[in-house]
Protein backbone atom coordinates (compact mmCIF):
# COMPACT_ATOMS: atom_id res chain seq x y z
CA UNK A 1 0.00 0.00 0.00
CA UNK A 2 1.46 3.44 -0.84
CA UNK A 3 2.64 5.17 2.74
CA UNK A 4 2.18 9.08 2.89
CA UNK A 5 3.17 11.80 5.36
CA UNK A 6 0.71 14.36 6.69
CA UNK A 7 1.95 17.88 8.19
CA UNK A 8 -0.91 17.72 10.57
CA UNK A 9 -2.67 15.39 12.98
CA UNK A 10 -5.75 14.62 11.64
CA UNK A 11 -9.16 14.86 13.72
CA UNK A 12 -11.65 14.76 10.89
CA UNK A 13 -12.98 12.32 8.50
CA UNK A 14 -11.66 13.56 5.09
CA UNK A 15 -8.31 15.01 4.34
CA UNK A 16 -6.89 16.96 1.52
CA UNK A 17 -3.30 15.86 0.37
CA UNK A 18 -1.47 18.47 -1.98
CA UNK A 19 1.72 19.53 -3.50
CA UNK A 20 4.44 17.02 -4.63
CA UNK A 21 2.30 14.22 -2.69
CA UNK A 22 -0.62 15.00 -4.54
CA UNK A 23 1.38 14.84 -8.17
CA UNK A 24 3.02 11.77 -7.15
CA UNK A 25 -0.48 9.83 -6.29
CA UNK A 26 -2.23 11.51 -9.66
CA UNK A 27 0.55 11.10 -11.93
CA UNK A 28 3.41 9.01 -11.48
CA UNK A 29 1.64 6.11 -9.18
CA UNK A 30 -1.41 6.39 -11.45
CA UNK A 31 -3.75 5.38 -8.40
CA UNK A 32 -7.26 6.42 -8.69
CA UNK A 33 -10.57 7.16 -6.25
CA UNK A 34 -11.52 4.29 -4.12
CA UNK A 35 -7.72 2.93 -4.30
CA UNK A 36 -6.10 2.81 -0.97
CA UNK A 37 -3.16 4.61 1.01
CA UNK A 38 -1.67 4.94 4.29
CA UNK A 39 -1.09 8.73 5.84
CA UNK A 40 1.19 8.96 8.69
CA UNK A 41 0.72 11.84 11.16
CA UNK A 42 3.33 13.85 13.95
CA UNK A 43 1.25 12.45 16.83
CA UNK A 44 2.20 9.02 15.97
CA UNK A 45 -1.03 7.87 14.73
CA UNK A 46 -1.41 5.69 11.13
CA UNK A 47 -4.75 5.86 9.27
CA UNK A 48 -6.14 3.79 6.24
CA UNK A 49 -7.51 6.01 3.87
CA UNK A 50 -9.94 5.65 0.77
CA UNK A 51 -9.35 7.97 -2.28
CA UNK A 52 -12.49 10.07 -2.70
CA UNK A 53 -11.44 12.65 -5.49
CA UNK A 54 -8.37 13.97 -7.25
CA UNK A 55 -8.05 17.11 -8.92
CA UNK A 56 -4.93 18.82 -10.77
CA UNK A 57 -4.17 19.87 -7.35
CA UNK A 58 -5.03 17.86 -4.52
CA UNK A 59 -5.90 14.47 -3.64
CA UNK A 60 -8.97 14.06 -1.03
CA UNK A 61 -9.14 10.71 1.35
CA UNK A 62 -11.77 9.11 3.98
CA UNK A 63 -10.23 7.74 6.70
CA UNK A 64 -11.21 4.52 7.13
CA UNK A 65 -9.32 3.96 10.36
CA UNK A 66 -6.56 4.82 12.66
CA UNK A 67 -4.23 2.80 14.96
CA UNK A 68 -0.84 3.88 16.95
CA UNK A 69 1.92 3.61 13.93
CA UNK A 70 4.01 0.30 15.18
CA UNK A 71 6.94 1.04 13.00
CA UNK A 72 9.46 3.51 14.94
CA UNK A 73 11.86 2.29 17.04
CA UNK A 74 11.28 2.88 20.83
CA UNK A 75 14.55 4.96 21.38
CA UNK A 76 15.16 7.98 19.55
CA UNK A 77 18.82 7.77 18.14
CA UNK A 78 20.44 11.28 17.24
CA UNK A 79 23.21 10.44 14.24
CA UNK A 80 25.89 13.12 14.29
CA UNK A 81 28.16 12.72 11.04
CA UNK A 82 31.04 14.42 10.25
CA UNK A 83 31.00 16.67 6.44
CA UNK A 84 32.95 13.89 3.96
CA UNK A 85 33.80 14.69 0.01
CA UNK A 86 31.16 14.11 -2.73
CA UNK A 87 27.80 12.55 -2.43
CA UNK A 88 28.68 10.20 0.13
CA UNK A 89 26.53 11.38 3.04
CA UNK A 90 23.55 10.82 0.57
CA UNK A 91 23.93 6.91 0.84
CA UNK A 92 24.59 7.42 4.86
CA UNK A 93 21.34 9.91 4.81
CA UNK A 94 19.19 6.97 3.27
CA UNK A 95 20.56 4.17 4.98
CA UNK A 96 20.18 6.09 8.81
CA UNK A 97 16.45 6.08 8.00
CA UNK A 98 15.77 3.42 6.87
CA UNK A 99 17.08 2.12 10.02
CA UNK A 100 15.34 4.04 12.12
CA UNK A 101 17.53 7.12 13.03
CA UNK A 102 15.22 9.61 14.28
CA UNK A 103 17.44 12.66 13.24
CA UNK A 104 20.49 13.11 11.40
CA UNK A 105 23.04 16.24 11.96
CA UNK A 106 26.45 16.70 9.81
CA UNK A 107 29.35 18.51 11.47
CA UNK A 108 32.54 19.62 10.64
CA UNK A 109 35.48 18.87 12.99
CA UNK A 110 39.44 19.53 11.90
CA UNK A 111 40.02 16.66 9.54
CA UNK A 112 36.79 17.42 7.30
CA UNK A 113 37.73 17.61 3.71
CA UNK A 114 34.43 18.81 2.61
CA UNK A 115 33.50 22.63 3.68
CA UNK A 116 31.51 23.92 1.83
CA UNK A 117 30.01 27.92 1.68
CA UNK A 118 26.91 28.15 3.35
CA UNK A 119 24.99 28.63 0.13
CA UNK A 120 26.40 24.86 -1.14
CA UNK A 121 25.57 23.60 2.27
CA UNK A 122 21.76 24.66 2.03
CA UNK A 123 21.68 22.65 -0.95
CA UNK A 124 23.49 19.93 0.11
CA UNK A 125 20.52 19.87 3.28
CA UNK A 126 17.69 20.69 1.00
CA UNK A 127 18.79 17.29 -0.97
CA UNK A 128 19.57 15.32 2.33
CA UNK A 129 15.86 16.32 3.61
CA UNK A 130 14.52 14.84 0.39
CA UNK A 131 16.46 11.60 0.29
CA UNK A 132 15.79 11.28 3.78
CA UNK A 133 11.75 12.11 2.52
CA UNK A 134 11.58 9.29 0.29
CA UNK A 135 13.47 6.68 2.55
CA UNK A 136 10.96 7.31 5.27
CA UNK A 137 8.26 6.69 3.11
CA UNK A 138 9.37 3.32 1.26
CA UNK A 139 11.02 1.83 4.56
CA UNK A 140 7.26 2.77 5.97
CA UNK A 141 9.10 4.82 8.70
CA UNK A 142 6.09 6.53 11.57
CA UNK A 143 7.71 9.84 11.01
CA UNK A 144 10.46 11.37 8.48
CA UNK A 145 13.81 12.09 10.30
CA UNK A 146 14.89 15.55 10.61
CA UNK A 147 18.27 16.72 8.91
CA UNK A 148 19.46 19.20 10.87
CA UNK A 149 21.52 22.23 9.84
CA UNK A 150 25.25 21.69 10.30
CA UNK A 151 27.10 22.41 13.57
CA UNK A 152 30.88 22.24 14.72
CA UNK A 153 32.42 19.35 16.95
CA UNK A 154 32.13 22.44 20.01
CA UNK A 155 28.62 22.33 19.66
CA UNK A 156 28.24 18.43 19.97
CA UNK A 157 28.13 18.29 23.96
CA UNK A 158 25.68 21.12 24.05
CA UNK A 159 23.39 19.43 21.91
CA UNK A 160 23.23 15.56 23.18
CA UNK A 161 23.38 16.98 27.03
CA UNK A 162 19.92 15.62 27.19
CA UNK A 163 20.27 12.53 25.99
CA UNK A 164 20.42 9.26 27.87
CA UNK A 165 23.58 7.77 26.74
CA UNK A 166 26.04 10.06 24.02
CA UNK A 167 28.65 8.01 22.14
CA UNK A 168 31.80 8.99 19.88
CA UNK A 169 33.33 6.02 17.93
CA UNK A 170 36.85 6.63 17.20
CA UNK A 171 39.37 4.72 14.77
CA UNK A 172 42.08 4.22 17.69
CA UNK A 173 39.69 2.41 19.74
CA UNK A 174 37.83 2.52 22.89
CA UNK A 175 34.64 0.43 24.76
CA UNK A 176 32.69 -1.84 23.49
CA UNK A 177 29.22 -0.52 22.59
CA UNK A 178 27.18 -3.17 24.49
CA UNK A 179 29.52 -2.03 28.08
CA UNK A 180 28.25 1.49 27.45
CA UNK A 181 24.16 0.70 26.05
CA UNK A 182 23.04 -1.14 29.06
CA UNK A 183 19.27 -2.43 29.24
CA UNK A 184 16.28 0.37 27.36
CA UNK A 185 17.16 3.94 26.34
CA UNK A 186 15.02 6.31 25.48
CA UNK A 187 17.01 8.67 23.42
CA UNK A 188 20.53 8.22 22.16
CA UNK A 189 23.47 10.01 20.46
CA UNK A 190 25.68 8.45 18.08
CA UNK A 191 29.28 10.36 16.94
CA UNK A 192 31.16 9.44 13.36
CA UNK A 193 33.60 11.12 11.99
CA UNK A 194 35.38 11.97 8.31
CA UNK A 195 37.56 10.35 5.79
CA UNK A 196 40.73 11.40 8.14
CA UNK A 197 38.94 10.80 11.49
CA UNK A 198 39.26 12.89 14.58
CA UNK A 199 42.04 14.38 16.32
CA UNK A 200 42.96 13.16 19.74
CA UNK A 201 42.40 16.42 21.03
CA UNK A 202 38.88 16.36 19.81
CA UNK A 203 38.07 13.06 21.34
CA UNK A 204 40.06 14.38 24.38
CA UNK A 205 37.27 17.66 24.30
CA UNK A 206 34.25 15.04 24.03
CA UNK A 207 35.40 12.99 26.02
CA UNK A 208 35.70 15.77 29.06
CA UNK A 209 32.44 16.70 28.23
CA UNK A 210 30.44 13.44 29.17
CA UNK A 211 30.52 12.05 25.72
CA UNK A 212 31.44 7.90 25.79
CA UNK A 213 34.58 6.50 23.52
CA UNK A 214 33.63 3.41 21.94
CA UNK A 215 34.92 1.43 19.23
CA UNK A 216 33.53 -0.62 16.01
CA UNK A 217 35.63 -3.32 16.02
CA UNK A 218 38.97 -4.30 14.84
CA UNK A 219 38.56 -3.43 11.70
CA UNK A 220 39.13 0.80 10.36
CA UNK A 221 35.74 1.22 8.62
CA UNK A 222 34.96 4.20 5.46
CA UNK A 223 33.44 7.11 7.39
CA UNK A 224 30.28 6.02 5.08
CA UNK A 225 30.64 2.65 6.93
CA UNK A 226 30.66 3.54 10.37
CA UNK A 227 27.42 5.56 10.90
CA UNK A 228 25.61 2.74 9.18
CA UNK A 229 27.29 -0.08 11.26
CA UNK A 230 27.28 2.06 14.32
CA UNK A 231 23.44 2.31 14.15
CA UNK A 232 22.71 -1.01 13.05
CA UNK A 233 24.72 -1.93 16.37
CA UNK A 234 22.87 0.54 18.46
CA UNK A 235 19.26 -0.44 17.24
CA UNK A 236 20.45 -4.40 17.64
CA UNK A 237 21.65 -4.07 21.36
CA UNK A 238 18.53 -1.93 22.19
CA UNK A 239 15.89 -4.27 20.58
CA UNK A 240 14.73 -2.78 17.69
CA UNK A 241 15.93 -5.18 14.88
CA UNK A 242 14.12 -8.24 16.77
Amino acid sequence: MAWFFANDAITTEYYTIAGEDAAHISRSLRMKVGEELTLCTPDGRRHECEITAITREDVTVRILGSTDCEQEPDVKVSLYVALMKGDKIDDVVQKAVELGAYEITPFLSARCISRPDEKSMSKKLARWQKIADNAASQSRRGVIPRVNPCISLRDIPEAVKNTDASVVFYECGGRKLREIIGGRLSSLALITGSEGGFEQEEIDFLSANGVEVATLGKRILRAQTAPVAALCAAMLLTGNLE
